[in-house]
């Protein structure tokens, strides 16, 4: 099963653009959408799920017109937004029983079944009489997972799935969106490009509401191998090397300002070649420096 995005746009009021004839093919596995806030990313992600209808476009999810057939694709679809309520003093086993009857899962053992299933595979079967509203960042993200995998979906969307989390639920996290991408499409919408470089295939830089780079992690960072250099500069001269170089990024290394900025020749001037890495890729993109040949 894919799933078809062609031409789609997005205007919000006052002309706010917030998706801008944007088009993609995913194929069962992790996609990775990579971009800053206010990129775009989570309105694309709002009308997958059905939450909103564009102002033009097709989005085709295997035989189901999303547009035309949003109640059919509901069936098939798992959500885990950014933030989500849940009723307080609601324990995990019950809260996630009625999302099951909301989903269609009528029998009873059947869906007792899933729930148990559900709250092992996200290991939160021991904890399942706790309230949702008293869990951890971590567990509550696995909580949504859970519920997010209710029905046997085929395309799974998760929208800043880590932020917030520590090194220890964010690697449980990530072991836990591995496994379920075998065999389903899941979206993951992010501004954490580890995220991306750790799970994904298959990824795509946004800003702006549109698509400027597509294709794979490893072959987007060799497409610009070569191409990163750094530097120590005092830091009070940063302002002067932005004009000067296209600057991908700075920051402090031992407590002192090194910059690395994208050029295809020696640039002089003390500057060292570095390895690249999906950062550069992602920060050279949003700064206009790549193209789409990189992305081939």
């Amino acid at each position: 099963m894919k799933l078809t995005i062609k031409n789609l746009s997005k205007t919000y009021d006052g002309d706010v653009m917030a998706i801008r004839n944007l088009s993609l093919e995913l194929s069962p596995g992790m996609f990775g959408l990579l971009g800053p806030n206010g990129a775009g990313k989570s309105s694309l992600m709002r009308t997958l799920a059905t939450l909103q209808e564009p102002d033009q476009g097709q989005i085709q999810l295997g035989d189901w017109d999303l547009l035309r057939q949003p109640q059919a694709v509901r069936r098939v679809l798992g959500y885990l937004p950014q933030s989500f309520g849940v009723y307080p003093k609601v324990s995990a086993w019950e809260l996630l029983n009625h999302y099951a009857i909301l989903k269609g899962i009528s029998n009873k053992k059947e869906r007792r079944q899933i729930v148990d299933h559900l709250l092992h595979l996200t290991n939160l079967h021991q904890v399942r009489k706790k309230a949702v509203s008293s869990f951890s960042g971590g567990m509550a993200r696995r909580w949504g997972i859970a519920q997010a995998l209710l029905g046997d979906p085929k395309l799974i969307i998760v929208d800043e799935p880590t932020a917030g989390l520590d090194p220890e639920e964010r690697a449980r996290f990530h072991n836990l969106l591995g496994d379920i991408s075998q065999n389903v499409i899941v979206l993951l919408s992010t501004h954490m490009v580890n995220d991306v470089a750790e799970l994904c295939s298959r990824m795509a830089v946004m800003n702006q509401g549109q698509l400027l780079l597509t294709g794979n992690p490893l072959n987007l960072i060799s497409g610009i191998e070569g191409c990163i250099w750094k530097k120590f500069i005092p830091k009070n001269e940063r302002a002067a090397y932005r004009e000067r170089y296209d600057l991908v990024s700075s920051g402090l290394v031992l407590g002192e300002t090194m910059i690395r900025i994208y050029s295809k020749t020696p640039p002089g001037h003390g500057f060292q070649r570095c390895d690249t890495n999906l950062e550069d890729v992602y920060f050279s993109a949003i700064a206009g420096y790549l193209t789409e040949e990189v992305s081939q």
